[in-house]
């Protein structure tokens, strides 16, 4: 029996086509949640989408190197809790499966985003 070669979630999702696309309506969606909106408040977006573009590919097995801030230094500054946590969380999903993403790989990209909920939230 032949191995089945293994591909990335970051391939599987579409690459950067998809992640492109994804990142801007992301954020397009975070920007315009109350609940959320002002931690964007002076931000520099257009690094901060290619920074999370960085950041997700290489979390998804793309070929990026993430050098930025580990997430806890990211974010300690902002006072998050569970409900902005969540709620990036859901712009995320929605986003994945707007695109058409399959849903066991918009599952496997939650989940991966979701593991690094403690240190986002400097727990």
């Amino acid at each position: 029996m032949q191995d089945k070669e293994f591909v990335s979630l970051y391939h599987q999702i579409g690459g950067d086509a998809v992640l492109d696309k994804a990142i801007e309506r992301f954020y397009d969606r975070v920007l315009a949640d109350d609940r959320i909106r002002h931690f964007f408040d002076g931000v520099d977006m257009d690094r901060l989408r290619a920074t999370q573009k960085t950041f997700l590919a290489y979390c998804f097995g793309g070929p990026y190197i993430y050098d930025g801030k580990a997430m806890r230094d990211a974010h300690h500054h902002l006072s998050l809790t569970e409900e902005h946590f969540q709620a990036v969380m859901q712009h995320l999903e929605d986003t994945l499966r707007e695109l058409g993403v399959r849903e066991d790989l918009v599952e496997a990209a939650v989940s991966i985003a979701a593991s690094h909920h403690d240190e986002v939230l400097g727990l």
